[in-house]
């Protein structure tokens, strides 16, 4: 059953990656030399003894489908989901995040000039991880945009650690926003922002 599983996946990752031009580097980091790095945490499943658990969040806000009209190539703006792609000590595994359409008004609630202002399709990723404790090199990227961020992080034993990806848009004529796309990603180990190597 596990080799059935793995054999879906492989050919589930295969087919977006071969659909979305992406570079020789992200098919690098997309294969697998190990599968014993982590495993997913069902919901309400307790950390085991010896072990700690990871929350991987990430958001990104994309145009609506069909909004440039001359977008060349495969892309998944505004598609119903958006694939992730998060490598472990060498694990890799590719996840689809769901996207629903959201108009966000022009000023947040500082009144400053939102990233996300207007209509356009968010998606959300949130999945948890186990894993063994100490230090562990993640690489986090997204397949269709060829953008990879690498770090290292150290976590502790029987505690669930979050890492969350916060998106910085492009600058339009004056802010940045979400429609000229992706700069790079905020990154936040348990609510501090740490340093990481991005690559695009």
């Amino acid at each position: 059953m596990k080799k059935t599983m793995k054999y879906i996946a492989l050919l589930l990752m295969g087919a977006i990656l071969a659909g979305c031009g992406i570079s020789k580097e992200i098919k690098r980091i997309a294969q697998s030399e190990r599968m014993d790095v982590f495993r997913e945490l069902k919901p309400g499943e307790e950390i085991p003894q010896g072990f700690a658990g990871l929350s991987i969040k990430a958001t990104l806000k994309t145009h609506v489908e069909g909004y440039y009209l001359f977008e060349f190539g495969e892309t998944y703006h505004g598609k119903s989901e958006y694939p992730f792609l998060v490598k472990v000590d060498g694990q890799a595994i590719l996840w689809k995040a769901q996207g629903h359409k959201e108009n966000t008004p022009f000023y947040d609630k500082k009144g400053n000039f939102d990233p996300e202002r207007g209509e356009g399709v968010k998606y959300i990723l949130e999945k948890r991880i186990m894993l063994t404790l100490g230090p562990h090199k993640v690489i986090f990227a997204m397949p269709p945009a060829n953008y990879f961020q690498e770090m290292v992080l150290t976590l502790r034993e029987n505690r669930l650690h979050t890492l969350e990806f916060k998106p910085v848009y492009k600058k339009g004529r004056h802010y940045p926003i979400f429609l000229k796309g992706i700069k790079e990603f905020e990154v936040f180990l348990d609510g501090k922002g740490g340093s990481t190597n991005k690559r695009d």
